[in-house]
């Protein structure tokens, strides 16, 4: 149970501080892209030398799917995982929502597939910028390959990396959970849109699964 509640907090942390810097910076100057795309990665980074040791810090349901299927986890801690995430993922929109509430700013943060050419666009986008992430994730924590105590650093860097690319296309996800919570305070197109942005992220983790599977020789079957 420490586990999953780990997940709950270090999501809640991800939503909160990402998206918040999203909408009280905003992403519409290089400034602010280069701002949340810090903020998303950061947050990764704190978290993963906070509740590493814990629960791995997945803080992802992408990852959690990428880690299940190269069989270095359980499917039943699979599925605690993924309830952790998405009620961390709520309660941080919540809190962001409590925020702007309070501030009088309106509630952002959500994905959007316009800027991407539509929906199928963005599901390219998102389905190749996650398997780049999870791809990294697997390989910096394997235990034999992986990057050890560095490995965090890589990956908070890696999701800095694909925020940067990704930002103005579809708000970035590469991770259902951070998209799910904004999505139902947001409500509209991004409530409408939101199962992209978790379908799409879960795709691009299987992709990664069969790739570090076959880099890695070492998948349990």
């Amino acid at each position: 149970m420490k586990k999953y509640l780990a997940e709950m907090v270090g999501t809640m942390v991800l939503t909160l501080m990402g998206c918040g810097t999203a909408v009280f910076v905003g992403c519409g100057e290089p400034a602010g892209v280069a701002a949340t795309a810090l903020a998303f990665g950061l947050s990764v980074i704190a978290m993963a030398y906070t509740i590493g040791g814990i629960s791995g810090c997945h803080i992802n349901p992408a990852i959690t799917l990428g880690v299940a299927l190269s069989g270095r986890m359980s499917w039943k801690d699979a599925c605690g995982y993924w309830c952790g995430q998405f009620l961390g993922g709520i309660i941080g929109a919540a809190v962001l929502f409590a925020i702007c509430a309070v501030a009088g700013v309106e509630m952002g943060g959500a994905n959007g597939v316009a800027n991407a050419g539509g929906v199928w666009g963005a599901c390219l986008v998102e389905v190749v910028a996650t398997f780049i992430f999870v791809l990294v994730v697997l390989g910096a924590t394997d235990e034999k390959k992986g990057a050890g105590n560095l490995a965090g650093l890589a990956i908070g860097l890696t999701l800095v990396l694909v925020h940067l690319v990704c930002i103005n296309l579809t708000g970035t996800s590469v991770n259902p959970a951070r998209s799910f919570g904004p999505a139902l305070f947001v409500g509209g197109a991004a409530l409408k849109d939101v199962w992209v942005f978790i379908v799409a992220p879960l795709v691009g983790a299987a992709l990664s699964a069969g790739v570090w599977c076959c880099l890695g020789g070492e998948c349990k079957k």
